[in-house]
């Protein structure tokens, strides 16, 4: 069961639990090889085949390790090498990525999303806290956070404690007075629970736990997430 009487700061996730992720990623793909076909036209046809996409970034992610956890790094190091097995032009690679980037940042929120980070930003320190490359400036957001932690700045990603740990640091709240909430069963929950947090599994497509570890509360929607902790703190007062 949650225990609300001890949490002093939340961490939230952002892909998947603030806004629907893939939608948003297809779209800066789609922006990014429109841009290569005016651009870099060979590239684009490279590019097209997620077969070579897929051969570059394990190339990648196996000759240049440091990449693994900043995505932001190995998008734009993959369009270069992209460029280059082209024949093209490689410097075209900062502003292929922008274009990406930019679009990647245009997330479409859920209907709940703003409602709840005002509620708990009123109540609580919010620390962002992902192991994708969402900018909280950019989408606007960044007035509900306390902080920011995700892993291409950190080197290390969910569910390792130690991200936990800093996310928790970067308000000066020890693990065990912050709850994370987030979507993933295994990055998010279990990767807090090991870390010493109390968790919130959201859980909006309502599929069965699968884990023996369980989540301290599970919701559909950031919307019943806010409906409890109102409902607790009253009947705390």
């Amino acid at each position: 069961m949650l225990n609300l009487k001890i949490v002093k700061a939340i961490t939230l996730d952002l892909d998947d639990t603030l806004w629907p992720v893939w939608p948003t990623i297809q779209r800066a793909e789609k922006a990014l090889e429109h841009w290569l076909k005016q651009h870099a036209p060979a590239t684009a046809v490279l590019f097209a085949n997620a077969s070579v996409r897929d051969e570059i970034r394990s190339q990648l992610v196996s000759t240049r390790p440091e990449l693994k956890h900043n995505l932001s790094a190995l998008r734009r190091e993959s369009i270069r090498m992209a460029l280059q097995r082209s024949k093209e032009n490689p410097l075209l690679a900062e502003q292929a990525f922008d274009v990406f980037f930019a679009e990647r940042n245009r997330v479409v929120l859920f209907d709940d999303a703003i409602l709840a980070l005002a509620f708990l930003a009123a109540r609580f320190p919010v620390v962002a806290l992902s192991n994708g490359n969402a900018d909280i400036k950019t989408i606007g957001i960044a007035a509900y956070f306390r902080a920011s932690v995700s892993a291409q700045a950190f080197g290390v990603a969910k569910p390792d404690a130690r991200i936990f740990h800093a996310a928790a640091g970067a308000v000066d709240v020890s693990p065990e007075h912050v709850l994370h909430i987030g979507d993933d069963p295994g990055l998010d929950v279990l990767g807090a629970l090991n870390a010493g947090m109390q968790t919130v599994w959201l859980n909006r497509p309502d599929h069965a736990w699968m884990h023996e570890s369980k989540p301290h509360l599970s919701v559909t929607s950031l919307k019943q997430l806010c409906d409890h902790i109102e409902a607790d703190k009253q009947l705390l007062a």
